[in-house]
């Protein structure tokens, strides 16, 4: 846990929240400041700031959590569909220091954007720097 992550503070009892869901590792809440009806907040209930800290076994219970608790989510307020996203990193726009999931119940004509709209205009790459790209992510991954 850590002291100033309001996060946190939610997952010790310091914080209400409107808790949808819990387990001894995942915790899933309303956001108070939703997008849309249902708008749900699922976060592991250790502290991490970022996806890469988790380690596999918590990774694996926060998106089985997600996984399992989307559809649900959608049936509850009677969604078309969701966006599901994790912004992981300031420039990212995550606004709270925690590892968190957004499950964003979507409406037929709520007017909103698909997911991709997240990064403004498109990169204009040619096909050598599209596979540029895929060797140095690939040897960053191999690394």
């Amino acid at each position: 846990m850590s002291d100033d992550c309001i996060f946190c503070s939610i997952v010790a009892g310091d914080i209400p929240a409107r808790t949808v869901y819990e387990t001894d590792s995942v915790l899933a809440f309303l956001d108070a400041n939703p997008l849309a009806r249902g708008h749900t907040l699922v976060i592991p209930k250790s502290h991490a700031q970022h996806v890469g800290d988790l380690d596999a076994a918590l990774a694996g219970d926060l998106f089985d959590a997600v996984a399992s608790l989307t559809p649900r989510i959608q049936d509850a307020v009677d969604a078309d569909g969701a966006n599901v996203g994790v912004n992981d990193g300031e420039a990212a726009g995550q606004e709270v220091p925690h590892v968190h999931v957004h499950v964003v119940p979507r409406f037929e004509g709520d007017g909103g954007a698909p997911i991709h709209a997240v990064a403004g205009a498109r990169p204009d790459l040619s096909d050598d720097e599209i596979d540029a790209v895929a060797e140095d992510v690939a040897a960053a991954i191999d690394g």
